[in-house]
């Protein structure tokens, strides 16, 4: 017998490696197995470290491209007063 250790519900499922999968059937999180004699859980990994590092990219991007709209309002404000508005 295995245990949640979220919930410490009891998960009565017999596993062929470490490493796979299951959800708990009380609170729904996801766990991973990290030893089959005896049978014991962790937390399954949230999300892919690449998956990451593709958002944190994204996020430079808008920096980025905020940076030029505020230089390309700059050299509009040149010309207009080169312009005398």
């Amino acid at each position: 017998m295995s245990y949640c250790p979220e919930c410490e519900a009891e998960i009565d499922q017999e596993f062929e490696e470490v490493g796979d999968l299951v959800s708990c059937p009380e609170c729904g999180v996801d766990l991973e197995v990290i030893s089959l004699d005896p049978v014991e859980f962790d937390l399954a990994p949230i999300a892919d470290e690449d998956d990451e590092d593709e958002f944190e990219l994204d996020d430079k991007d808008d920096d980025e491209e905020e940076d030029w709209e505020e230089g390309d309002d700059d050299a509009e404000e040149d010309e207009d007063k080169e312009n005398g508005y």
